[in-house]
């Protein structure tokens, strides 16, 4: 794990979703041992407080469980993924709501998404400004799904 200091986000919240990430997909374990805070602290170059304030949000958040004396360990999170496409379905809804206030349509901002040209990873802001620009500049209005 790295940290990007150039990330508006503050270190330990970059902590938290890296390894909420691990979680999610299975490479951390439910029962595998999370790395000490002092031991991550001193891999991160990060402030052991810093660590600690991610593992403590880990633990509220139920990813995993400390044992006094023994260390932090992943729990079994099933439903993580669920809740996550959850949270992922509320946002798209809310862009997808403000996309309709200023007129454009559904297709036309999800277009560059499912056009299977390229992976969604490397679709751009670019992308979408463009492809509304353009639609809105040849129909000259809204367009609905």
């Amino acid at each position: 794990m790295q940290i990007d200091l150039r990330d508006g986000r503050p270190i330990y919240e970059q902590i938290v979703d890296y390894y909420r990430r691990l979680i999610a997909t299975g490479v951390l374990l439910p029962g595998e041992q999370m790395p000490s805070v002092r031991a991550l602290a001193m891999e991160l170059s990060a402030n052991p407080n810093t660590v600690q304030r991610a593992y403590q949000e880990l633990e509220r958040q139920g990813c995993i469980a400390s044992v006094k004396g023994r260390g932090s360990f992943v729990r079994d999170t099933g439903g993580q993924k669920e809740r996550k496409a959850q949270e992922l379905r509320a946002e798209i809804g809310a862009i997808l709501k403000e996309a309709e206030g200023y007129g454009i349509g559904r297709k036309t901002l999800l277009e560059p998404f499912l056009d299977g040209s390229r992976p969604v990873s490397q679709k751009t802001a670019e992308d979408l400004r463009n492809t509304a620009g353009r639609h809105q500049t040849e129909s000259g209005g809204n367009e609905n799904d």
